[in-house]
């Protein structure tokens, strides 16, 4: 028989193993060998499986001069390559011993062989860390096994012309069959190896993905947890806010400071920077605020030893723009400074004029000893003061404009006549609904404090 249509009978008898192999590449037993866990119940499987493969390979071979030119030591050698010494010997054990009884010149040379096919495999199985060698690695192997095989028949088998013979006829068909029937193989495993780390990384991304979550939903409930339960009964006036942060948790936050009898702090403030730091930092700005107001030292020396605390701790460059706030409701004034936030928006409530806010002063934590200007503002019975921070004005929709300033005072004199948590949750839906589809990019805080004239 021609060594090319000895080749293609051999290639085409390992295409049915092949197909019996992709099948037990895909069961539990075979995954877990993948995984390491070499029980005896896998052990015990995987022998039998290849030691059936090397069966199937002797049986399904092409006679030549008396012998059989087959892929026998296939088997045994993904056996050992995959599942170690224990499994190749077992598998080359069972090819082995079906081969010798089938008795010819070659019977003891060639099962030695497939003992050894098996046992070397699981060798190099031990020197590779317990891996399979890859795909590169097993097909040298296969040709060095298979090669071995052809020397044993040489040195052992009698009589020795025939023996050359033998080897001479087959030695290049075999070689070349188990090699291709090995390629395939190894290419089986390496992608089911590659699938499986996929799958691996993949899961613990996802679980990894899902702790953070849960992390950041227990840090929004402890940031949730420092801003104000309740908004506080102000006589004279109605007083409501609502913050919605852009991601699970914010750096925007407003206060209500009770720094004295009848009078009560009004914060609303800024920091510079997004998610966790920006939350963590504006943990930092609203105890430090709240212990420096604690006495009703005034708004701007308040306002002057949080800066400098600050500053002195905001070693990330994080900053906080800040307008703050006593408001004294038997008089009716708000005494105020503003640290580089945006400016309130007072509503006359008589003539429907907007006023503004300003003070000179810079975002506290950019350097300390800043000056912090002082200001007064008497509120009427029927004004509303709308405090916010740049996430509403800097909203952006589906073009290029802003929701802006002009938006804003639009609709505080249009809506005005609203209670102060219903102008609160009105602008917010505006905001939102100017944003569409678009990820909300900042946080959104409002405050609004009316006269119970108003409205």
């Amino acid at each position: 028989m021609a060594a090319e249509t000895l080749l293609l009978t051999l290639i085409d008898k390992i295409c049915v193993i092949m197909v019996a192999a992709y099948l037990i590449t895909r069961t539990r037993r075979f995954s877990e060998v993948l995984d390491g866990r070499l029980t005896r119940e896998n052990q015990g499987a995987l022998i039998l499986v290849f030691g059936g493969f090397s069966i199937f390979g002797t049986v399904s071979g092409v006679e030549i001069f008396g012998v059989i030119a087959n892929v026998r030591d296939l088997g045994p050698m993904i056996g050992g390559l995959v599942g170690g010494p224990v499994v190749g010997l077992g598998a080359g054990l069972i090819g082995g011993v079906h081969r010798y009884l089938l008795g010819g010149f070659t019977g003891p040379a060639c099962s030695l062989a497939t003992v050894l096919a098996g046992f070397l495999g699981g060798a190099v199985y031990l020197l590779n860390r317990r891996r399979f060698v890859g795909v590169g690695g097993a097909v040298v192997f296969s040709v060095f096994a298979v090669s071995l095989h052809m020397l044993l028949v040489l040195l052992i088998s009698q009589p020795y012309d025939e023996a050359v013979m033998v080897v001479r006829e087959t030695a290049v068909p075999m070689i070349a069959s188990n090699a291709f029937g090995m390629l395939v193989f190894a290419f089986m495993i390496s992608n089911l190896i590659k699938e499986r780390k996929t799958a691996s990384e993949r899961d613990e991304y996802l679980d990894e993905l899902e702790k953070k979550r849960m992390e950041l939903l227990i840090a929004r409930e402890i940031q949730e947890s420092f801003l104000p339960e309740t908004v506080p009964e102000v006589l004279g006036f109605d007083l409501a806010a609502k913050s919605i942060p852009a991601k699970e948790v914010g750096g925007d936050f407003y206060d209500f400071i009770p720094v004295s009898e009848g009078k009560i702090g009004l914060v609303i403030a800024d920091v510079s920077g997004k998610s966790v730091p920006a939350a963590l930092f504006m943990v930092l700005a609203r105890a430090i605020l709240r212990a420096t107001a604690t006495g009703d030292p005034g708004p701007s020396e308040a306002a002057r030893r949080a800066n400098d605390l600050i500053a002195a701790d905001a070693k990330s460059g994080m900053f906080v723009t800040l307008f703050y706030g006593i408001l004294d409701p038997g008089s009716r004034t708000l005494r105020y400074v503003n640290a580089g936030h945006n400016p309130p928006a007072v509503l006359d409530g008589e003539t429907g004029e907007i006023a503004l806010l300003r003070t000179g002063g810079i975002a506290m934590g950019v350097m300390e000893g800043a000056d912090m200007e002082e200001r007064e503002v008497v509120l009427g019975e029927e004004d509303t003061v709308l405090f916010y921070t740049d996430g509403v004005i800097e909203a952006t929709g589906g073009g290029p404009d802003q929701f802006g300033i002009e938006r804003l005072v639009s609709l505080i004199r249009e809506n005005d006549h609203l209670p102060a948590a219903d102008l609160v949750e009105k602008i917010a839906a505006e905001v939102v609904a100017f944003g569409g589809d678009r990820p909300q990019f900042d946080d959104i805080t409002l405050m609004a404090l009316k006269g119970r004239g108003a409205g």
